[in-house]
Parts: structure tokens; C-alpha cells; sequence
């Protein structure tokens, strides 16, 4: 009788030791849920069952955001900050969930899920960044100024961007009159998706121009330069005459800049 006291005390004693290490690590915000468990094999069994639960729950909820993110799409008229906002909400949930996101997965999601206005601008993305080193930031910072673009042309009275010509020297080039090999810089035309208008220097290539026509353009090194007119160029390339509309007059350009985007809003196709 007294050798079977001594076991069962050195069992509640283990038992003890082992609620202590359980109490130890368990979060106190449950605790109050295994207090009234009177064996550490009690409180094992509750925890047990309640994160195998746990687990069901997250992976059923897991499985939702998958679908959800599967099915996003920018809405028509919705703003590029609210769909990324929207998009990320939801990108966020899943890594809560334990999902491994990588960025390239969210750009490509979103490039593809992109309004219909937006597929020469993703177009464009595609084919001149490298999708494995961009970061969801510069995509975002992208559709932005192409976003704001479109604004403009709506309409808008904020300000157009365009990027700074020396960032942009691998353009296709575009010749008037004149072939490459014998064409001066100020003959070439430049072009690139990322400017936001067409723009030249020269005003004796205008066939019709509003003069009164202002315009402030901010370049990517923060510099500025003022329109002074708006027309129309008559360009021969190839024996063909293409009239070219809503060309800028800005007399301190030293380039002469075709917008790829504009070109395409007036129906044009690129083939580059």
C-alpha cells in the first residue's frame, strides 16, 4: 500500500512538471480555456483539438482568399490606387494565412486584370521590363503616370510627365525624310510608351498651329519646360504622308518625341 502512495505521488508530481511546462507555453490569451483542466493529458488533448480546428478553419479561409484574389479584376472607372489597394488587402489576408506571395506573382495578376484602356500600357510594361527584378511599387508608380495621362487628355488641367531623354536612348527612332545614317539628332523622332505627348522643337515642320495654346511639361529630372502651341505635322516616311495631331510646339526641346500611346488612341498600330 505505502510503495503504491509513492508511485501515484510521483506521478502527480510528473503530471505537475508537465502542466507546468504546458502553462509555460501556451499564450495567456487561452488560458482561461484549459484552467479548469485537471491533467497536463487534459490540457494536451484540449489544445489538441482546438488547433486542429484552427487549422481547418485557416486552410478553408486560405482556400476563399485564393479564389478571391483569382477573380480580381480593376473595375471600369475604378482609380490604379484603389485596385492596388484592393488587390494588396487582399494579398496581405493570404500571407496572414501563411501563403507565400512572391512579388512576381501580384505584378503579373495585376497586369493581367488591368482595364481594357490599359492594354497598350501593359503591353508596353511586358515588353520593356524585366517582370522578375520589378518591384510592385514601380509598377504601381507606372500605371500612375500613364493613369494620369489619360486624364489629362480627358480633360484634366494637372500637369503631363515624361521621362528624360537620356534614360530613354535605346527608342526606336522614326525618320523624316532623311535616312538614320544621314539624319542630324534634330531630324530624328524618338519613340517611346512612356511620353505622354507627342513634342517637337521645330515649328516650320507645323501645318496648323494654336499658338495660344500653354502647357507646363515637368520631365523626370524635375525640370520644366512650357508649350508654346499645339498642331498638326505632316510626316514622310517611306513615300507614305502621315499627319501627325496634338503635336506640342516646345521650342527649347531638342528632340523631336512621338507618343506610342497617342499614336494608339488615334488608332495607329506599332510594330517595333
Amino acid at each position: 500500500m505505502e510503495d503504491q502512495c509513492k508511485v501515484l505521488h510521483e506521478m502527480k508530481l510528473k503530471d505537475l512538471k508537465a502542466k507546468g511546462y504546458l502553462f509555460q507555453a501556451i499564450d495567456r490569451s487561452i488560458m482561461d480555456t484549459i484552467m479548469n483542466k485537471q491533467t497536463a493529458k487534459g490540457i494536451w488533448d484540449s489544445m489538441r483539438q482546438k488547433y486542429h480546428g484552427t487549422t481547418k478553419v485557416k486552410r478553408a479561409q486560405l482556400q476563399a482568399l485564393r479564389r478571391e484574389f483569382e477573380l480580381l479584376g480593376m473595375k471600369e472607372g475604378e482609380k490604379v490606387d484603389d485596385y492596388f489597394a484592393r488587390t494588396l488587402t487582399v494579398v496581405n489576408k493570404m500571407k496572414a494565412h501563411d501563403e507565400k506571395m512572391e512579388d512576381l506573382m501580384i505584378i503579373e495578376k495585376i497586369l493581367r486584370s488591368m482595364t481594357a484602356k490599359f492594354d497598350y500600357v501593359v503591353c508596353s510594361i511586358e515588353e520593356s521590363n524585366n517582370l522578375t527584378t520589378m518591384s510592385i511599387a514601380e509598377l504601381q508608380s507606372s500605371l500612375l503616370v500613364h493613369e494620369q495621362r489619360m486624364f489629362n487628355r480627358a480633360g484634366g488641367e494637372e500637369q503631363n510627365e515624361c521621362p528624360d531623354w537620356e534614360k530613354y536612348a535605346h527608342c526606336a527612332e522614326l525618320m523624316t525624310h532623311v535616312e538614320l545614317n544621314n539624319a542630324r539628332r534634330e531630324e530624328v523622332w524618338f519613340l517611346h510608351s512612356g511620353f505622354s505627348n507627342h513634342m517637337t522643337g521645330n515649328k516650320e515642320w507645323f501645318t496648323l498651329i494654336d499658338e495660344q495654346f500653354r502647357q507646363s511639361v515637368k520631365l523626370d529630372n524635375n525640370s520644366k519646360m512650357t508649350v508654346f502651341g499645339r498642331g498638326n505635322v505632316r510626316l514622310h516616311v517611306d513615300g507614305i504622308t502621315q499627319v501627325i495631331t496634338d503635336v506640342y510646339y516646345m521650342p527649347e526641346l531638342k528632340n523631336n518625341l512621338l507618343s506610342i500611346g497617342q499614336l494608339q488612341e488615334k488608332g495607329g498600330a506599332i510594330l517595333i
